[in-house]
């Protein structure tokens, strides 16, 4: 999410100088607005942390893509703030975990909560490469 990776720029490295003009944005028609991928980046952070915890989480199609509302500078800096605030209560929830609480299955799910956890880092990464591609346009 921060600071220099190997992949290149970070997810917050990429949203750097992105106006809500331009967050708001479409310019593919059929793909999501750079706006939408953070809110569903952070939506995703809150499930993956809800699940390790033990609840068995099936987000709704609203909980899964977020919508944007207003858009607006305010409201632009509250979705990226929330993204960070999502990231760092995941992050410190793993600092906590043990290792049995790791290879525990996750609720609702066939795999553990260490594959959940990986899955959330190349589910940012993904939609990071998303951004980087609509910031270009």
């Amino acid at each position: 999410m921060h600071g220099d990776a190997w992949h290149g720029p970070s997810v917050m490295e990429l949203l750097d100088g992105v106006s809500w003009q331009q967050a708001a944005a479409r310019p593919i028609a059929s793909a999501h607005s750079i706006w939408e991928l953070v809110l569903h980046i952070a939506a995703w952070s809150n499930i993956a942390r809800r699940r390790t915890l033990g609840e068995a989480v099936s987000p709704t199609d609203a909980e899964d893509w977020p919508p944007v509302g207003d858009t607006n500078e305010e409201t632009w800096s509250k979705a990226k703030a929330e993204m960070v605030k999502s990231q760092a209560k995941l992050a410190e929830l793993i600092s906590t975990l043990k290792e049995e609480q790791l290879e525990a299955t996750t609720p609702g799910k066939d795999y553990s909560n260490y594959f959940l956890l990986h899955g959330i880092v190349q589910h940012n990464l993904y939609h990071g490469g998303q951004i980087a591609l609509l910031k270009k346009m």
